[in-house]
């Protein structure tokens, strides 16, 4: 099922700077008679990285959290823009995380999935211009939802080293957020065609390999026992993942 058929996007309009997506909230749309999701519709806005640090890297971020539609802690308050990371899993049935440099501004020397966040530019969204149009909306949202998928897939390409045609089309298990700070991201399951060794060699080239010091590639075992080392949002992330295991083996 392509990204159009799964995808559906409400663009909010709030007046700021906009460089990066903001998670506003969800909708899930069920097909009739059946309890089985047919759409996510995520209702974004945009925002900056200013902002982000003003609020949600604030030492009060707290002080921003009010109420939204679908859950008691989100805030419409805070900058919240919307991450992404990839559970990738290797032929040889190993899953890849990244050990974080010491030298980026968030979670140094923490576990991660691959992932950044998706970006608006890519589908020539720089500012805050509600189209009239119903067709023109309808064409932003089917763009906004294929670069959900293209961007996961550029983030594992240049953290990684994965050429993209070893990588499959990513599976969306779910948005998770941290409870510290609230920063949501949504989350991808990728399998790749290449073991765990010909990733380590291609990892040493890697685009952003700057942002991390060591590639790790893990048993489900091994995984459970880094979570602990994880930023919060990438141990949702982990929970989402053996949540679709579950589903598949039940």
């Amino acid at each position: 099922m392509g990204a159009e058929n799964i995808w559906k996007f409400i663009i909010v309009q709030w007046p700021k700077v906009q460089v990066i997506f903001q998670y506003g909230s969800y909708v899930l749309d069920y097909d009739v008679g059946s309890n089985e999701v047919s759409n996510v519709c995520l209702c974004l806005g945009l925002t900056d990285y200013r902002t982000f640090v003003g609020t949600n890297l604030s030492p009060m971020w707290e002080r921003f959290l009010v109420p939204s539609r679908d859950d008691s802690i989100r805030c419409r308050h805070t900058s919240s823009p919307l991450g992404n990371g990839a559970v990738m899993e290797t032929s040889d049935k190993k899953i890849i995380v990244l050990r974080r440099s010491n030298n980026v501004g968030e979670f140094p020397g923490h576990y991660v999935f691959p992932g950044g966040h998706p970006e608006p530019k890519e589908v020539g969204i720089t500012s805050h211009q509600l189209s009239k149009d119903l067709e023109t909306r309808q064409l932003i949202n089917k763009r906004v939802a294929q670069e959900m998928f293209d961007s996961i897939i550029r983030e594992v390409v240049e953290e990684t080293g994965a050429p993209p045609s070893s990588l499959s089309s990513p599976l969306f298990m779910g948005i998770s957020s941290r409870e510290l700070n609230v920063r949501p991201a949504a989350f991808f399951f990728i399998k790749c065609s290449l073991n765990s060794e010909e990733i380590q060699r291609l990892y040493t080239s890697a685009e952003d390999g700057y942002e991390s010091t060591q590639l790790h590639t893990v048993s489900l075992t091994e995984l459970e026992k880094m979570t602990s080392l994880m930023p919060g949002c990438h141990h949702g992330g982990f929970a989402l993942f053996k949540l679709m295991l579950e589903r598949h083996t039940s």
